[in-house]
């Protein structure tokens, strides 16, 4: 069987077309790569994959055409077995009351052909959340300027500004993926790819909150020289935080206080197995110094039996370092989720989920199955981006989050979920198909792998609810059709982009064409600030690194005689930041996000697409303290313009659907 009528029988799409309307056929090598990279996988004999049922309504599942009548099943959870019965004819009717949770289903035909897929008993839908509209203030974390920071934004920086945010009307506040990151290599920066999505990222840590921190005279003379200037400094970061880490937990394990030490402990046992393989595998790494496919042999794949030995051995403290810099990360993230609570915020923290991680990182090496390392997500060629995209980053795949239902998945999730009352899945398309590329390939010769679709979005929903968690999907890009109908239907939030949403003529649509279980926003951390592209500044960022920005002045001149129509069409006489507020607070999606730079008129974004060193992405901070930005924003404006979202005392204002 040649390599295309094997990827066919497996449901990669060998061919498409790009937002240019160009067909592509993928190299027949890179179609080699790619099967090579993903789990042996045989297409399923009796069912086409796993089975999802909701919780309440009455499902069917066709056998395939294959299989011999009768068909006995089994559901299975762990070692017992919950249900069986034989299938006589080709649809199997499932009961509507079996309890919520993933099985297994084993079914053997009349042939005595046996075959295992999962099962999913789901909510009807993700979590939608109690309240009708609100708002929330938006800012990148590493970014936030204070008095008393280690010249990076902090969690006590965090719960500041929920106080702030509380004050101005808003129900939350909006962050760059949390995730952790490589502690050895502050100059990789990007919280969008990750050494792991299942913890945080330690130089969040306010270091003078853990109690057992001894300030010191040099740490305060070092973190103000850190507090200066408009970059983040990582490396001088890194340097001044993870040394205090390490004196604070000296201290703690010569010293540990009972009711701490009781809690430490409680942390180890709640995130285990989990927690001791990451603290163990940051170890090894940096005992090795080479990506973990070159580690010795017995080190190349996570042993739960070598990991207890190891930390039964000379090694047993820095894993305990490990975990107690996460388990001080977890509390500080914990202690902001509950500050906007006490707020009486509906949302408190809004947090991001990256589409993938490093392959030489933890996740890629603790979930080798699900995770294919030898083939980086991307994108297509879209009039954004026309040579496609490559993120560079490991992504899931199908075959091997089947094979162990969906867990990494779920405990991925999870770690977002914990102390998050929504959450946004970057490019939430890969939940239907992953556009993967073979390392040393061109971003445009990839090929679309299809995912289980319906059943990760049935383990989405599981866990949405569990948390009360929103979840919104970041739809932008290419999207298969039907693709936002069905994740409306499951309950899933969409993200609306205001500089996207306009019409051929190049027209901004009003506010009935924003949906209602959708996010909203002027732009992304990928895309220009407002007082930016107001003044063109993106376009001469672009072309002064030698970067085509896609758009002419003549079009951008255009773009904002547009913004002024739509805007006086619907009343608004101003077209400023707070005018933008305004309009999108009119619209009935559910949720607005401002973000803190267009608030302070930044000029340059955040991140810049397809640059490495040509612009400093990760690594602006904002031009004003977070205790002076409440008298450099025009707050009465802002209140002004989203009223219709909240109270004057900052309660969330119900309206009626």
């Amino acid at each position: 069987m040649d390599v295309f009528s094997r990827a066919k029988e497996l449901g990669i799409q060998t061919e498409f077309v790009d937002g240019q309307g160009h067909r592509h056929v993928t190299d027949a090598t890179a179609l080699k790569i790619i099967l090579d990279a993903l789990p042996e996988r045989t297409p399923g004999r009796l069912l086409n994959g796993p089975v999802v049922i909701r919780a309440g309504q009455t499902s069917r599942t066709e056998l395939s055409p294959a299989a011999a009548l009768p068909v006995a099943w089994k559901l299975v959870a762990g070692q017992e077995v919950v249900a069986q019965g034989e299938a006589g004819q080709r649809t199997i009717v499932w009961p509507a009351d079996w309890r919520e949770g993933i099985y297994r289903l084993q079914l053997t035909d009349a042939a005595a052909f046996s075959e295992e897929v999962p099962l999913i008993v789901s909510p009807p839908r993700a979590y939608a959340g109690d309240f009708d509209r609100g708002w929330l203030l938006a800012v990148q974390l590493y970014g936030i300027r204070s008095a008393r920071n280690w010249g990076i934004g902090d969690f006590t920086d965090l719960a500041s500004l929920l106080e702030f945010a509380a004050q101005l009307g808003a129900d939350g506040v909006g962050l760059n993926p949390l995730h952790a990151l490589f502690d050895d290599k502050p100059a990789e920066c990007s919280p969008y790819s990750p050494n792991s999505r299942l913890f945080l990222n330690a130089l969040y840590i306010d270091v003078e909150q853990i109690p057992e921190f001894g300030a010191g005279t040099k740490a305060s003379k070092a973190a103000a020289r850190l507090r200066e200037g408009h970059i983040v400094d990582y490396k001088g970061v890194a340097e001044l935080k993870w040394r205090a880490l390490r004196a604070a937990f000296e201290k703690f394990r010569l010293q540990p206080a009972a009711a701490r030490k009781k809690d430490f402990d409680a942390f180890r046992a709640e995130r285990a197995p989990l927690l001791s393989r990451f603290a163990c595998f940051e170890v090894l790494r940096h005992r090795f110094a080479q990506p973990w496919w070159e580690w010795p042999a017995d080190w190349r794949a996570p042993d739960d039996a070598k990991c207890a030995r190891l930390r039964r051995g000379e090694d047993a403290a820095e894993i305990e370092f490990v975990e107690f810099v996460q388990w001080t990360a977890d509390r500080q993230l914990r202690a902001c989720r509950d500050r906007a609570r006490r707020l009486g915020m509906k949302v408190g923290l809004y947090l991001d989920v990256a589409v993938g991680v490093q392959s030489g990182g933890f996740d890629a090496w603790n979930e080798q199955v699900a995770i294919s390392r030898h083939l980086s997500v991307g994108a297509p060629p879209d009039p954004l981006n026309l040579a496609g995209q490559n993120w560079g980053l490991a992504g899931f795949n199908a075959a091997g989050l089947e094979l162990q239902s969906f867990e990494p998945y779920r405990d991925m999730l999870r770690a977002a979920m914990r102390y998050a009352g929504a959450v946004r899945l970057d490019h939430v398309l890969g939940l239907k198909r992953l556009y993967l590329v073979p390392h040393g390939f061109a971003a445009d010769n990839g090929a679309y792998v299809q995912m289980p679709f319906e059943a990760l979005l049935a383990a989405t929903a599981q866990e949405s609810v569990a948390h009360a968690c929103i979840v919104i999907g970041e739809d932008l890009g290419t999207v298969p059709e039907g693709f936002r109908d069905t994740m409306a239907e499951w309950g899933i939030w969409s993200y609306q982009v205001m500089m996207f949403e306009r019409d051929d003529r190049g027209a901004f649509r009003g506010p009935d064409r924003y949906l209602p279980n959708a996010l909203v926003t002027f732009n992304t951390h990928d895309l220009s600030t407002y007082a930016g592209w107001r003044s063109f500044g993106d376009l001469k960022i672009k072309r002064s690194i030698g970067i085509d920005p896609g758009e002419s002045d003549d079009a951008r001149w255009h773009a904002l005689a547009m913004l002024d129509d739509v805007l006086r069409h619907h009343a608004i006489d101003d077209n400023d930041l707070y005018a933008i507020a305004a309009f999108l607070s009119k619209t009935r999606s559910r949720l607005l996000a401002i973000s803190l730079e267009d608030l302070l008129g930044v000029i340059d974004q955040p991140n810049i697409p397809g640059t490495v060193n040509e612009h400093p992405n990760w690594r602006q901070r904002l031009p004003v303290a977070l205790s002076d930005i409440a008298h450099e924003i025009d707050v009465r404006a802002l209140k002004d313009a989203t009223q219709e979202r909240t109270r004057a005392s900052g309660e969330p204002v119900m309206f009626n659907r």
